[in-house]
């Protein structure tokens, strides 16, 4: 099974034009690109508006934010470094000496008075947590100790340059979502004396044949660049917004942080490019080009917390409204245990959709959702620009076009 039959194709097209038939309350656009392991376009199409007020349609050179999804891509190339024996994945003494920032950061805590207190961490931060989630580190839009934090102290969600940073927890004893991607890159910068964008183009984008893709896109790639939309809480309709990256549109590259956690701005079929290749234990099915080996692969569907089996099931707060709905669950699957491995969410489980044991999944901030399941050798990602994180009418979509396509496999 490694197509899509065409009742299927014509099944997820209408999916994507029912969802965008009202720009306002709907969703403006949405992009949708599906491969498998030996990296066929099952299908690539857009639906819709490149806004909720534009007149331009959505089209396959249009350019989205990926936000979240650069994890992948950075985890990706953090572990090209580890199999070089450059980095190590448990080596906290290694870790302090390359970023000795982590040593002095502190755990934070809310108080009821809405003060923050600090105490020293015990713990050392290692490559591993960084990459699973277990350091402490979080995101003021996720988290309300962040947030006061940040109305304190200054953002720091997209830019880590304070060493005064805060974690949550002592490092390996819980599970948050957070920044530690971002440090990774930070830590592969330094060992390598390369920015994290020209890193990706050498060792990941050229060698996997991903154009358009970029952490500081030029002009040719800003004009490309679709709208982002907010949709107001109470109303449910949506205008076009600012977007999060605000350098990115002038251009001003100079002292830039390359944001390994949340900076890539690409297209769907594009970046399924690179889930083909993991599919395809880290060969590119398209170019034969060898990114990763498979014995790396495997552990990026390893369970890396299996102490933590309702990771997903915490709950994120909306600690800012205006960039998250709240998230009870990251992927409710009933009491099955979750999981997480380098990079991404694992569905441990099989899931609703059709989609195999072990999946790896994750998303974007701006609703931009993908799944690469190895089981079944099927990828994709479906994506729109859409603010808060989480909307309805985007979750909607993604579930019925990955239901949709494991339903008319042949």
């Amino acid at each position: 099974m490694s197509k899509i039959s065409n009742k299927g194709i014509q099944e997820i097209k209408k999916i994507l034009d029912d969802a965008t038939s009202d720009p306002i309350t709907g969703v403006p656009g949405l992009f949708v690109s599906i491969t498998n392991n030996k990296g066929d376009d099952l299908i690539t199409y857009t639906s819709g508006y490149t806004g909720a007020d534009a007149t331009e349609k959505l089209s396959k050179d249009s350019i989205f934010w990926l936000a979240s999804c650069t994890k992948l891509i950075t985890t990706i190339a953090v572990l090209q470094l580890v199999e070089k024996g450059k980095l190590a994945l448990d080596d906290a003494d290694q870790l302090d000496s390359i970023l000795p920032e982590l040593k002095s950061i502190q755990i934070a805590t809310l108080n009821d008075d809405g003060n923050i207190s600090l105490k020293p961490k015990k713990n050392r931060i290692t490559l591993r947590m960084l990459l699973s989630h277990t350091a402490g580190f979080g995101y003021s839009f996720f988290n309300k100790t962040l947030k006061r934090w940040s109305e304190l102290y200054g953002n720091f969600d997209f830019e880590i340059n304070s060493d005064h940073y805060p974690v949550l927890f002592e490092p390996g004893t819980n599970w948050e979502y957070g920044v530690g991607i971002d440090w990774a890159g930070e830590a592969l910068k330094r060992v390598t004396g390369q920015n994290l964008g020209d890193y990706f183009i050498e060792n990941i984008f050229k060698p996997l044949g991903v154009k358009d893709a970029s952490l500081t896109p030029n002009e040719e790639l800003r004009k490309r660049i679709i709208h982002m939309n907010n949709r107001d809480n109470d109303t449910g309709k949506l205008t076009v917004g600012k977007q999060p990256l605000s350098k990115v549109f002038k251009g001003d590259y100079e002292n830039f942080f390359h944001s390994g956690g949340a900076g890539l701005f690409s297209k769907p079929d594009e970046y399924v490019k690179i889930l083909s290749t993991i599919l395809n234990d880290g060969i590119s099915p398209i170019t034969g080009a060898q990114i990763l080996k498979k014995e790396t692969v495997e552990s990026m569907f390893a369970n890396q917390v299996p102490q933590f089996p309702n990771l997903g099931r915490k709950g994120i707060p909306d600690a800012n409204p205006s960039l998250t709905n709240p998230i009870p669950d990251i992927y409710p699957q009933g009491d099955s245990p979750q999981g997480w491995g380098l990079s991404w969410f694992l569905t441990l489980e099989k899931g609703d959709t059709g989609r195999g044991k072990n999946t790896g999944f994750w998303c974007g901030l701006s609703n931009v959702f993908y799944w690469c399941d190895k089981e079944k050798g099927i990828a994709g990602m479906i994506a729109s620009q859409i603010l808060p994180f989480a909307d309805a009418n985007v979750l909607g979509s993604w579930f019925k076009v990955e239901s949709a396509t494991y339903a008319n496999l042949e």
